[in-house]
């Protein structure tokens, strides 16, 4: 039986459909992810990485392919799998301590149990005396410790974290990355990170997925040979930045080279008055 955390996703493809017509958002991602693993996925914007998490965390469920985790197949949401937004998505008129709460309104715990695990997991995040704030009255870099709680106090096996850290400074992204760290070992959950930001995915991970767009799919997945906690500053740290820069590099390259349909261009520059004429 597989480990509590275990998470394999087999040949996965998912497509919308815009006017009548499909189109491939991920194509045969082929991923296995070990119980307490952490695991960064970098790419470029629209390449499927937020969409790849809202299938795992059971937000969508119309995919082909498997799914599976501790050897079951994903089906809906569930409390054995949390995730974290770029936006806190506090409720305002709640404290810390009762936003935190509204994860556990179906656990079956006694009153006394909620309270406990709730004030554990405020002291976890390093938000211990904020009990009785409100939203408003937090910085964003708290307001996302909240939100980190809020989605670890159920307890799941699996914890997803969408850009968490994307819209705040560059001073609060790196504390933040540092409590992050500590609370992966504290807890011992797996964790998969998605980030447009490179020396976060290496900071955190144990593997880096990188991923190209059109449709999304897995280009490379490189390890980090490094022992916690990194230095960013580290010749180490500096060719682990450099191979992945290399897998985008290579990707726009790929782009670069790609054939342009003259018939295509044609038809566009048909359109425009002679003295903008592009050459083909």
């Amino acid at each position: 039986m597989a480990r509590a955390g275990t998470l394999n996703i087999a040949h996965l493809r998912k497509q919308y459909e815009v006017k009548g017509e499909p189109l491939p958002v991920l194509e045969d991602i082929t991923l296995s992810i070990a119980p307490g693993e952490f695991v960064s996925i970098v790419g470029a914007s629209g390449c499927g990485k937020s969409t790849l998490l809202r299938l795992v965390v059971g937000l969508e469920e119309d995919y082909k392919g498997e799914i599976l985790l501790d050897g079951k197949r994903v089906v809906g949401t569930s409390l054995d799998r949390g995730i974290v937004f770029q936006e806190h998505r506090l409720f305002p008129w709640l404290t810390v301590e009762q936003n935190i709460r509204t994860a556990l309104l179906n656990a079956k715990l006694s009153e006394a149990d909620k309270r406990r695990t709730v004030r554990e997991h405020i002291a976890l995040v390093g938000l211990a005396g904020f009990e009785t704030a409100f939203p408003h009255q937090l910085s964003g870099g708290m307001s996302q410790r909240v939100a980190i709680a809020r989605a670890l106090v159920t307890r799941p096996e699996i914890l997803l974290l969408d850009e968490p850290f994307g819209a705040l400074d560059a001073l609060t992204r790196a504390y933040l990355q540092q409590e992050l760290h500590r609370i992966w070992q504290a807890e011992g959950i797996t964790m998969i990170l998605v980030t447009h930001d490179v020396e976060e995915a290496i900071y955190l991970g144990d593997r880096v997925v990188v991923m190209e767009p059109r449709p999304g799919r897995i280009r490379r997945i490189l390890p980090v040979p490094l022992a916690h906690p990194r230095d960013r500053a580290a010749l180490g740290f500096a060719r682990v930045k450099d191979d992945v820069l290399q897998e985008f590099t290579g990707r726009l390259a790929d782009l670069a080279e790609a054939p342009i349909k003259r018939d295509a261009a044609a038809q566009y520059t048909d359109r425009l008055p002679p003295n903008i004429q592009f050459a083909i």
